[in-house]
């Protein structure tokens, strides 16, 4: 049999035969247009992958396919056995028990099959709902529609529902499950088939780990060291370096506090670190100097919110961070009755990357004068967006008066006050404290000088500040496309 190759070869020598004796480039369009359809026609597609489906009405596994069909029913059989009507809770959570053992000692695509099955196999009936919703819409305004309304919710409950359950019956299942989830995450933009299993995971987390089952617990020095350990391991926003950076800032002046659930003991869902001071902080580096004495917190009139971490990548969707910030104030003001001021140190790490594609936007804003002033700092009339980014690289040697400096603040307060990308602030942290009631205070500079502080924000840092008083009317405001923020930061705005 001829080999690929030599057809190909003589397809090319074909169509070089059959091109007519004109200009060379302007023959070789075509006769590649002819050879590369022709390629193309030779080379067999990507089929696209089988679900659970036909696969398990198969003989054979096809392709990069993990589990053969005889070991994929076995795994439906032993999923469905799980949730089997005639089996009591606690045999439930046992069955769930053996295929969570089973899946730990899985292959990551033999673990996808499992979520495909979860996906496929466990879906709602599409029929019973179906008759249910015509039922509901006919029962309108009738004294049936209590009833009909209560079949609906019925048949929108998937035996995926019933089965996530089982598995959080066992002792460690709900720790199965949020892992499950972290490692499910990564994989839904490759494969939409998944999705189902995510959305459920995350409504039934939204109820499972709801703050009235929480717990608001301190984290000190005496914490049992597995604990401390996971403080070290989750530190999200500033790295804690050494057990000795970690002492401090668990002294006497400082607080943290985590958000516990009694499935999952010993492990923080979510926690804050506190420092308590007489004003306002406007740089990280004296709250994370070790040799720093610790601050008479008699006098401590100002909470500062300086790192707050979350630590279950599974959870991701479940908000605690409103409630813990709530309960935290709470507690604080209980403790220290002087306390009149709540307010964040915070990084603003998407401000570099938005400012590299933006730049040019921003310098289009200001009038002749400034830009004639800015052109002078940077060595180049009228200054260009990459003359301004190549100033900003030593952006920790410019003076108080420096035009460049003076634009950087500027920028940054625009990418905090007005950039609402779908409604929503585009930076990832002022989401989190707009969206919890906060308005944008001041910007620091210099805040964070670290490697990490240059590389998100040229150093910069901002205060979001708590005004108690006024959190649902900030809410208000973020909802209508608006920022709440200070008169210093609208004057920045305005430039």
């Amino acid at each position: 049999m001829n080999s690929t190759p030599e057809w190909i070869a003589r397809s090319v020598s074909r169509l070089r035969t059959a091109a007519p004796a004109v200009d060379s480039k302007a023959a070789d369009k075509p006769a590649r247009a002819v050879l590369d359809k022709t390629v193309t026609d030779v080379v067999p597609k990507t089929p696209q992958p089988r679900g659970t489906h036909e696969r398990l009405q198969a003989t054979l596994r096809r392709g990069q396919e993990a589990l053969s069909p005889r070991a994929l029913r076995r795994l439906l059989a032993d999923l469905q056995e799980v949730v089997a009507p005639q089996v009591s809770e606690i045999e439930g959570g046992r069955r769930a028990q053996a295929v969570a053992e089973w899946y730990a000692k899985a292959e990551p695509e033999e673990r996808r099959d499992m979520w495909l099955l979860m996906c496929e196999q466990f879906a709602p009936d599409a029929s019973r709902f179906k008759s249910a919703r015509a039922r509901y819409e006919a029962a309108a305004g009738t004294e049936e529609e209590g009833q009909a309304e209560i079949s609906l919710r019925r048949a929108l409950v998937s035996p995926r529902t019933r089965l996530l359950q089982r598995f959080a019956v066992f002792p460690q299942g709900m720790r199965f499950l949020v892992d499950l989830r972290a490692e499910l995450l990564p994989q839904l933009k490759g494969d939409k088939r998944l999705l189902p299993l995510d959305a459920e995971l995350e409504h039934l987390f939204s109820t499972w780990f709801d703050v009235a089952f929480l717990e608001l617990r301190r984290l000190s020095w005496d914490s049992p060291a597995s604990l401390l350990e996971k403080l070290i391991k989750y530190e999200a926003v500033h790295d804690i370096r050494s057990w000795a950076d970690l002492k401090n800032r668990l002294d006497s002046d400082r607080r943290c506090y985590g958000f516990f659930h009694p499935r999952l003991p010993g492990e923080p869902l979510i926690f804050v670190e506190v420092a308590l001071l007489d004003k306002m902080s406007s740089s990280i580096t004296p709250l994370l100097d070790e040799s720093a004495a610790p601050v008479d917190i008699s006098r401590a009139t100002t909470a500062i919110f300086y790192s707050i971490s979350n630590t279950q990548t599974g959870l991701r969707g479940v908000s605690f961070g409103d409630s813990l910030i709530k309960h935290v104030v709470e507690t604080l003001t209980a403790e220290f009755p002087r306390l009149r001021t709540f307010a964040t140190l915070s990084p603003i790490p998407g401000f570099r990357s938005w400012l590299g594609k933006h730049a040019g936007a921003m310098l289009e804003r200001l009038d002749d004068k400034r830009r004639a002033e800015l052109g002078r700092a940077v060595g180049f009339e009228p200054p260009q967006a990459t003359h301004l980014l190549a100033a900003l690289d030593k952006a920790a040697e410019l003076d108080a008066r420096s035009p460049v400096r003076q634009m950087l603040l500027e920028c940054a307060a625009s990418y905090l006050g007005r950039e609402l990308p779908d409604g929503k602030p585009a930076d990832p942290v002022a989401r989190f404290h707009l969206g919890n009631g906060a308005r944008v205070e001041r910007l620091n500079w210099g805040g964070d000088p670290s490697a990490k502080g240059l590389k998100q924000s040229y150093g910069l840092m901002v205060n979001y500040l708590y005004d108690l008083k006024r959190l649902d009317k900030h809410r208000s405001l973020l909802a209508q496309g608006k920022v709440p923020m200070s008169g210093e930061i609208e004057s920045l705005c305005r430039g």
